[in-house]
């Protein structure tokens, strides 16, 4: 299948130059350069009109539905492709100024929906739901945190009158963008291993490694996603979440700007002393399951031969993020994986949109190929340690 993708994405695969020294001279490694590219990139009402068009012309093989309505109003959507038995969730655009992974879930909706027989092979095999552009408040604005109060929520939850607001709460200068006057929170904090957790004061503010509340409208959303499917499938084999990270990392040997880093590991074993506080969920986590899916991914880039999409690095490890999606999901049985490209909107703009886009969809495709023909559940789940780290 891998050759088979190949041939279809060739056609707009963008000139490579990777090694460190070949990068321009001017490249942008600074936090806030103001090319923000916005134009580029795909907006909400765009993103309707495509999921829409795909649902129009290929009824029968992609659904998409309202999955849920954000704080502003604006429809979160789900679509979905395939019937088979493994089953994959991806989310895009949880912070809105990474916006690489929506296109990348377009561009790939549109290849395994097609009318070939390596797309209706795949679609026999998984099923694949995805969320993009989650948090559209904030990818309109053009920022990383929703747009949100604590006023708003207090009023969404009573419940929360007189608790302190949240710690991921944004009221000053982050990235660039100003929330003095529209303030938001980072949703990539506000997932909880409990699916069926109800807000309380007590719990608030919280921290990073403690877990969220649900106590936004775009979190909630998927979180409901991810509980249907699961009791439909019997559980969601893997989780992806589509993030950007800083535009200059260079990989372990200094040698190469890193294209994209990825990570399966985000709460501590349950089954370890570290972990021991997420003793609920040792039957159901499976590190081994989430190893093996960020090795897939990693063998479909290298396989590309010495250009960018090889240049590929682990994210940091021994983390504890038991409120983001990944933490929470992982507890709960799924494999899971992070992606984050290289640059966010306002410190890389929209350089090297295409060959960030492909390496995206090209990583997604070697997980739903190696789900759908069982070569995933092979793999040795130790070579993730052979991964190469970052230079930080």
């Amino acid at each position: 299948m891998s050759t088979a993708l190949a041939a279809v994405l060739a056609g707009g695969t963008l000139a490579l130059a990777t090694p460190a020294a070949a990068e321009p001279g001017t490249a942008q490694c600074s936090p806030n350069t103001g090319d923000v590219g916005a134009e580029s990139w795909t907006d909400h009402a765009e993103l309707g009109a495509a999921l829409s068009n795909l649902a129009a012309q290929r009824p029968g093989i992609v659904t998409v539905e309202q999955a849920g309505t954000s704080n502003r109003g604006r429809a979160i959507w789900s679509a979905r492709v395939g019937t088979g038995p493994e089953t994959v969730l991806v989310t895009s655009e949880i912070h809105g100024n990474e916006k690489t992974g929506t296109d990348a879930v377009v561009s790939l909706l549109r290849t395994l929906s097609a009318n070939t027989p390596y797309a209706r092979q795949l679609r026999d095999r998984i099923t694949l739901v995805a969320i993009p552009k989650m948090n559209p408040d904030g990818a309109e604005l053009d920022r990383r945190g929703n747009d949100r109060t604590w006023g708003e929520v207090v009023r969404d939850f009573p419940q929360l009158a007189g608790a302190q607001p949240a710690w991921n709460y944004y009221t000053g200068s982050t990235q660039g963008d100003d929330y003095a006057s529209r303030p938001g929170f980072d949703v990539n904090r506000d997932y909880n291993p409990d699916l069926d957790y109800v807000p309380k004061a007590g719990d608030f503010p919280g921290t990073s490694s403690r877990p969220g509340w649900y106590i936004h409208p775009e979190s909630r959303t998927v979180r409901d996603v991810y509980r249907r499917l699961a009791a439909e499938k019997g559980g969601v084999d893997a989780y992806v979440d589509l993030h950007h990270q800083a535009p200059c990392y260079l990989d372990e040997h200094g040698e190469n700007w890193v294209t994209m880093s990825i990570s399966g590991q985000f709460v501590p074993d349950p089954r370890s002393p570290a972990g021991a506080k997420y003793a609920e969920y040792a039957d159901r986590y499976d590190f081994d399951l989430s190893r093996q899916i960020n090795v897939a991914a990693y063998d479909a880039l290298r396989s590309y031969g010495n250009s960018a999409f090889g240049n590929i690095t682990l994210y940091p490890q021994n983390q504890d993020l038991p409120g983001t999606g990944l933490g929470s999901f992982a507890l709960n049985g799924s494999g899971t994986t992070l992606f984050e490209v290289r640059g966010q909107t306002q410190s890389w703009g929209a350089k090297k949109r295409g060959q960030l886009i492909s390496t995206v969809e090209r990583g997604l495709t070697g997980i739903l190929e190696g789900l759908g023909d069982g070569s995933l559940h092979r793999i040795d789940p130790n070579r993730y340690n052979e991964i190469p780290e970052t230079q930080r």
